[in-house]
């Protein structure tokens, strides 16, 4: 699933591509890519349609347009950013989920899910989900902390990226916790954006284990790590973000290539890049983690 990076850089591309455009009409291929919208396909197209959207903006794995209050005549100029917004349009990718912006008149994808034109006639905002664990929906907006958040994500905390991420709330929230470490670096209501690759790459550098109990954290450690995430985020934004395969592309269709700077997720049995000691794979919560036995020593118990 694309965790914060891989979600940033679509963000990116949307806003350099939709930000500012008036949506002329919305096709709903699929109504399992709207299945969140709870009145329907229909009624997601027609509240759509003659919309103005104002900008792109992000949290953690999310990502949202948020809209004009109203609808915008045609060739309407952006707002900017000091009119306050009305419902946004949030999206999650799931496991496959892509927003592309292709020019009008390209060949539908296989899996396209979702087509919205604008009245400009430039080119089309389409979403594609080979597995359709993804979707859209409508949704209001509330307040949280200064920062607008669609409804159904207000209880997920700041990322490590945002202007409001409180590094300290954070150090004591962790250490507070009576858990192993990287299931606290998942927990969204802790810290956003973080997903599997990304926590073992930042616990391998912060030479933590993953299942080291957030009890014997002390402050200092802890804020190692969340500057080690941080620091892999950043890497991994330069980088695109990180594909495995075709399914997490930008908006352009273009693959990250930060899995060719992995050093731990993914590589077991190969030489840590630090000591050279092979990597170690662990059964994880139905899914998998990579350490450096060397560097990151387990606390005992820790395989059982």
């Amino acid at each position: 699933m694309p965790e914060l990076p891989e979600v940033e850089v679509v963000r990116r591309g949307v806003a350099e591509h939709v930000a500012g455009r008036t949506v002329s009409a919305v096709e709903v291929l699929h109504p399992r890519a709207v299945r969140r919208h709870v009145p329907g396909p229909d009624d997601f197209a027609a509240r759509l349609a003659g919309r103005q959207v104002l900008r792109a903006r992000r949290r953690g794995k999310y990502l949202w347009l948020e809209l004009a209050e109203d609808e915008a005549p045609q060739g309407t100029e952006f707002v900017g950013a000091a009119e306050a917004p009305g419902e946004a349009l949030l999206t999650h990718l799931g496991m496959s989920g892509q927003l592309l912006v292709q020019p009008v008149g390209t060949a539908d994808e296989k899996h396209l899910r979702v087509r919205f034109s604008f009245a400009d006639g430039g080119p089309e905002l389409r979403f594609v989900d080979q597995r359709t664990f993804g979707g859209l929906s409508l949704a209001d907006q509330v307040e949280v902390g200064g920062v607008l958040l669609p409804t159904p994500v207000a209880h997920i905390a700041a990322d490590p990226l945002e202007a409001v991420f409180d590094v300290a709330a954070v150090v004591e929230k962790l250490r507070s916790r009576r858990t192993g470490i990287k299931r606290a670096l998942l927990d969204q209501s802790l810290v956003s954006g973080v997903g599997n690759i990304y926590a073992d790459e930042a616990l391998w550098r912060a030479k933590l284990h993953w299942a080291r109990p957030t009890a014997t954290l002390t402050r200092p450690e802890v804020r190692a790590l969340l500057a080690a995430v941080t620091e892999v985020m950043r890497s991994a934004l330069d980088a695109g973000g990180t594909s495995f395969d075709a399914l997490y592309v930008n908006v352009n269709g273009q693959s990250g290539y930060f899995d060719r700077s992995l050093a731990v997720y993914g590589q077991a049995d190969r030489p840590c890049p630090r000591c050279g000691t092979p990597v170690r794979r662990d059964a994880f919560m139905n899914r998998s983690s990579y350490t450096c036995p060397a560097c990151q020593p387990a606390p005992r118990n820790a395989h059982r």
